[in-house]
């Protein structure tokens, strides 16, 4: 599993170390040229062209009649960023030394379903923090993890000094609303903890031309168990459309996992590992490159679909209650079957 961390990781890195590799030097550094720059190397390079349906010819027709060249920097970033938003991807971005184009609607309009304010008081005041991990045990002896970064990483000997504490506990709930993503690693070191064996969770591919379908053969990814505590009971991982990236990635692999329920709101997807370059005139680009499958390989760049859908209801806010968190209790302390 290390190594095959490595290698993404080597895969994911190059880029940035890398980036003149694919840098258009053909191109010169005017608005004409930028733009083309841009286009082209989304056209050869960004991975989701196909399976989106984009009809990026057509979208460089419709954009390259808006640049010019006597047209200021701040059009000309307004023209590009919208030209990218065009792709539906929030890993891709133009960054200028005064703005970054986003692209936000991917949750932006889907119930939030998270209140930090009510996840702090079923966390209490005297909960415990591990790396990027705050937890306790619930009145109904249940365990709630809440794991709001993955860039926060966290240790082995916190997961085990986390597991062991939690351990008299029925049930275990990880809350990862709202989790933007972070590092790939991290969400892989969590998710081990919960395998007693080597589990196939998906599989990754490669650009290897300029053509949309240009992709290596998909190589298989597995999770390993770790050699650390390893929670043996059932688990309720709590989603909203918010959990992206390499959230997105923590949710696939224990999907996986015999004993864990999804609870919530489809996750925001993110599945393609980020790549980036920069145009002539020195503004950086990230795009989506590797696309990731799920173990029956299928894309998961839309999100994945929980077990149990469930939205927060305005009442129990009201109230104080947190929706997802009561009703993930409640499946924790039903009878088995």
């Amino acid at each position: 599993m290390k190594r095959l961390l490595s290698y993404i990781y080597i895969m994911c890195a190059l880029p940035l170390v890398l980036g003149g590799c694919i840098r258009e030097d053909e191109y010169d550094n005017s608005p004409t040229g930028n733009f083309e720059a841009l286009w082209k190397l989304i056209d050869e390079h960004y991975c989701f062209l196909d399976y989106k349906g984009i009809d990026w010819d057509a979208i460089y027709e419709q954009y390259r009649v808006q640049i010019t060249d006597d047209m200021g920097q701040d059009a000309l970033f307004e023209v590009l960023g919208n030209m990218l938003a065009e792709l539906k991807d929030g890993h891709v971005n133009l960054y200028s030394a005064w703005n970054t184009a986003r692209y936000w609607d991917w949750y932006l309009d889907y119930p939030r379903n998270f209140d930090e304010a009510l996840v702090e008081q079923y966390l209490g005041r005297d909960y415990r923090i591990g790396g990027g991990a705050e937890y306790t045990i619930l009145q109904d002896n249940i365990g709630y993890v809440r794991y709001g970064d993955f860039s926060s990483g966290i240790g082995d000997g916190n997961l085990d000094e986390m597991l062991l504490y939690l351990a008299v506990c029925n049930g275990l709930i990880i809350d990862v609303r709202n989790n933007g993503g972070g590092n790939l690693t991290t969400a892989s070191q969590l998710a081990a903890r919960f395998t007693n064996e080597r589990v196939l969770t998906g599989y990754i591919q490669h650009k290897t031309g300029p053509g949309h379908s240009d992709f290596s053969d998909p190589e298989p990814v597995y999770l390993d168990p770790s050699d650390g505590v390893r929670w043996q009971k059932p688990v309720v991982v709590l989603t909203n459309r918010h959990a992206y990236s390499a959230t997105n990635d923590f949710v696939n692999s224990m999907n996986c996992l015999p004993q864990v329920t999804l609870l919530g709101d489809k996750t925001g997807g993110g599945s393609g590992l980020p790549f980036s370059s920069e145009l002539p005139n020195g503004w950086g680009v990230r795009f989506s490159a590797s696309p990731m499958l799920d173990a029956q390989k299928q894309h998961i760049e839309f999100g994945i679909d929980p077990d149990v859908k469930l939205d927060m209801t305005d009442e129990d806010e009201d109230q104080g209650r947190d929706t997802l968190i009561e009703a993930a209790r409640a499946l924790l302390n039903s009878p088995s079957d």
